[in-house]
C-alpha cells in the first residue's frame, strides 16, 4: 500500500512543529506577507497550511478576507482548527488535485511547501484553476540558487522521503510562465546565514484572442 511521505512526517512532527522551526516560520511568513496585499472581502486560501500560522497573521491583519486552508495532514489542520476561527475552513487534501470549484479564490498562497510536491507543474495548473480572473499566485519557498540550500537539497534527497526538490528562481519562473501565468515576479532573500529563500508572485489574466 501506498504511503504518502510528506503526510507521515507531519503527521508525526505536528505536536512541535510551531515550537521547534519558530524563527523560521515566523520570518518566512512575515517575508510573504510583505509581499502580500490582501483586500478585505477577497477569498483567500492558503495551499500547505500546516497549523495555520500564516492564515492566522493574515487573518489578523484583514479580518474582512475569507481564508481557506489546505494541508495534506489531518494532525496539522488539528492543531490550526484550535489556533484559528471557526468560520475559516480547512480541508485535507494535495496540491494537485485541489478539492474548490474553479475562480473561485482571489488569492492563493504556498508557503515553504513547494519542495515537497511530486508535480509541481501539476499543482500550478490546479492553483490557476482556482484563482479567479486578475487572481495572484503567491509561492514562498527554498531557493536553490543559494550554496546552502543546494547542500540541504542534496542530503534530503537522499535520506529524507517527504523533501521532493527545490528550484533556481529561473526554473521557478519558467514553470508558472510555462503554465500560462502572467506577470511574473521573483525576490530571492536570505533570512538568516542558513535559510536562502525565493517568493514569486504571477497572476491569472484572460487572454481576449480578438482583440
Amino acid at each position: 500500500m501506498y504511503s504518502d511521505p510528506v503526510q507521515e512526517e507531519y503527521s508525526r512532527l505536528a505536536s512541535v512543529y510551531d515550537r521547534r522551526w519558530s524563527f523560521y516560520i515566523n520570518a518566512t511568513i512575515q517575508e510573504t506577507i510583505n509581499r502580500l496585499e490582501i483586500k478585505p472581502y477577497e477569498r483567500v486560501v492558503d495551499i500547505g497550511c500546516g497549523t495555520g500560522a500564516l492564515i492566522q497573521q493574515m487573518f489578523n491583519l484583514v479580518p474582512e478576507a475569507e481564508f481557506a486552508g489546505l494541508d495534506p495532514s489531518i494532525e496539522m489542520l488539528n492543531i490550526a482548527k484550535q489556533k484559528l476561527p471557526k468560520s475559516i475552513e480547512l480541508w485535507i487534501g494535495s496540491a494537485d488535485n485541489l478539492p474548490f470549484p474553479s475562480e473561485s479564490f482571489d488569492v492563493v498562497i504556498s508557503t515553504n511547501a513547494f519542495h515537497y510536491f511530486r508535480n509541481p507543474a501539476q499543482a500550478i495548473q490546479e492553483a490557476k484553476r482556482i484563482l479567479k480572473p486578475d487572481g495572484r499566485l503567491i509561492i514562498t519557498d527554498w531557493c536553490h540558487d543559494y550554496l546552502t540550500c543546494r547542500v540541504c537539497d542534496f542530503f534530503l534527497r537522499l535520506f529524507n522521503r517527504a523533501h521532493f526538490q527545490t528550484y533556481t528562481a529561473s526554473e521557478c519562473r519558467d514553470m508558472l510562465r510555462f503554465e500560462g501565468l502572467q506577470e511574473v515576479s521573483i525576490e530571492k532573500y536570505k533570512i538568516n546565514w542558513l535559510w536562502g529563500m525565493m517568493t514569486a508572485k504571477a497572476s491569472k489574466k484572460i487572454v481576449n484572442r480578438y482583440g
